[in-house]
């Protein structure tokens, strides 16, 4: 699928799945719970690995569908709950609750730009869970936007 598609298909969104666990298979990681979110926020797909406990699925949903609510990666919805605590917990409730504000949530934006979906990951520790997103975003030929400017 070239960079520059307009939309996340289900079969862009399983070659994200499959990169982010062959990822954290080589790094040895815990079992993993992966989304795939389209622009609109519709579930493309979904995985979890066996071994991954009860409520990783809704945690990897919550990093998701938190960075494609509030336009930004995980990562620095972390900071602003460090930082605004209040507005985040607003923002949860604002958006019915999904929204865990640690890394492990990433954009997936097109090569123009455009924010066409979200990838959330939960089982590991929340860096790791970011750095397999990144490699499945990465195998797909999109940019992935972690929330790090």
């Amino acid at each position: 699928m070239p960079a520059s598609a307009a939309n996340l298909t289900l079969e862009t969104a399983q070659v994200i799945i499959t990169a982010a666990l062959v990822h954290a298979r080589t790094q040895e990681m815990n079992p993993l719970a992966v989304c795939v979110l389209d622009a609109r926020g519709a579930l493309k797909a979904f995985s979890a690995e066996d071994g991954t406990s009860l409520k990783r699925g809704d945690i990897a949903m919550g990093k998701a569908n938190g960075a494609l609510s509030l336009g930004m990666g995980s990562r620095s919805l972390f900071r602003r709950a460090q930082d605004q605590p209040f507005f985040i917990s607003a923002a949860t409730a604002a958006i019915g609750g999904s929204l865990i504000p640690v890394p492990g949530g990433v954009l997936v934006r097109d090569g123009e730009g455009r924010v066409i979906g979200a990838v959330g990951i939960s089982g590991d520790t929340s860096d790791n869970d970011e750095a397999a997103a990144l490699a499945g975003i990465a195998s797909a030929g999109f940019v992935a936007d972690p929330g790090t400017d």
